[in-house]
């Protein structure tokens, strides 16, 4: 059962929290949530304005999955920290959007401390389960088994400023790219980039070549799962002045070849799901759109553009440096996390294992590949 009321001891003092399911959050309270994040960078603390982390992907998500809850910390009766979650019936606990968000932890004010089992407790928790937990989540840290690589695009000094450092850290990538935009206004037609494209048409195009995208490598098709696809809608009509669903279209001769959906707050935008007409491969139109949205993340005063955790060869040419990101889990003494944690670990360790060390993952990838090829009816003998 949920405790809508809690209250546990935190280090001499008393943790005031009230759970909460996501559409009874107050306006002040949601207010105080989005300011929190506005101001996080004046206090050394910019990764909790990513848009993962904001009110409106805990809203948007709670409309799609049951469970979705959060608990709202006071001190002295005013806000002091929003920790949005899911919860099972059985009070496993897991990161917000688990598996599809690329930033999670609790947003708080400037000096807030906490227990994670006094929080855990009170929010009727045995084990909170993570995998892009931000930097600086503290007492969640403590129950990190990995730390990995989130690289990203520095824009807040200006587009200049990040083809400078793409001509002296990535000169050949810059080359190719530039010239492939180029060829693709000669050989298709005018090419056109439409930063905010509001169009839900090119919304489902996007989707479809995901899927196919996914099945194409042998990856499991995200866009299968009924709730991803709505949560994906639910953002894409989503828009304050805070936050926004934001799909990026390139075109060529008015015809889409790539596009880009990903949320959006006042100071990050988050590479999510990036996909291309494969008719157009040859053009690299999902890299020319990556500079594109880059430039226009610029123009608008965006400190980065997060590309996600994973090392991929297109993600070292366009990054200009890396955060890092951790998994892991924090646990109760409760049997409930112990089995949790006990059926989650070896298949995490496999995964990370093979994901680590080139010796074993790209055999993998050319058998993930050869799948989708025999999927997709390519394969040949």
């Amino acid at each position: 059962m949920d405790n809508p009321r809690a209250s546990s001891r935190t280090t001499g003092s008393r943790l005031d929290l009230t759970v909460c399911r996501p559409g009874e959050l107050s306006a002040a309270d949601r207010a105080s949530w989005t300011a929190m994040q506005s101001k996080a960078h004046l206090h050394g603390s910019p990764e909790l304005a990513n848009p993962f982390l904001s009110p409106e992907f805990a809203l948007a998500l709670g409309r799609c999955r049951r469970g979705v809850r959060i608990g709202v910390v006071r001190e002295g009766g005013e806000p002091a920290a929003f920790f949005a979650y899911q919860r099972s019936t059985t009070g496993v606990g897991r990161a917000l959007g688990l598996g599809v968000s690329d930033s999670q932890g609790i947003v708080h004010r400037p000096g807030f401390e906490w227990d994670a089992r006094a929080l855990l407790r009170a929010c009727g928790l045995a084990v909170w389960e993570f995998d892009h937990l931000a930097q600086g989540q503290g007492a969640f840290e403590a129950g990190a088994t990995g730390s990995f690589a989130s690289p990203v695009i520095d824009t807040l000094d200006g587009y200049d400023a990040y083809l400078a450092h793409l001509r002296d850290h990535s000169p050949k990538f810059l080359k190719s790219t530039q010239a492939k935009e180029r060829r693709l206004g000669r050989q298709v037609g005018e090419v056109r980039y439409v930063h905010d494209e509001r169009d839900p048409a090119v919304l489902r195009a996007l989707m479809r070549w995901k899927s196919a995208q996914y099945r194409r490598t042998g990856r499991s098709d995200r866009f299968a799962q009924e709730w991803i696809t709505r949560l994906v809608e639910q953002l894409f009509h989503t828009r304050t002045d805070s936050f926004t669903g934001l799909l990026s279209v390139l075109y060529a001769d008015g015809r889409p070849v790539a596009a880009h959906f990903g949320p959006r707050s006042e100071r990050i935008i988050s590479n999510w799901f990036p996909a291309y007409d494969p008719e157009f491969a040859k053009y690299s139109p999902g890299l020319l759109m990556q500079l594109k949205i880059a430039e226009s993340a610029a123009s608008e005063g965006i400190a980065y553009i997060d590309l996600g955790r994973g090392q991929k060869e297109y993600k070292d040419s366009l990054k200009t440096r890396e955060i890092m990101v951790s998994e892991g889990w924090v646990m109760r003494r409760h049997p409930v996390a112990f089995g949790h944690r006990a059926h989650r670990a070896p298949v995490r360790a496999l995964r990370n294992t093979v994901v680590e060390r080139p010796e074993l993952f790209e055999p993998a990838d050319r058998l993930l590949k050869r799948i989708g090829e025999i999927r997709s009816g390519r394969f040949r003998m």
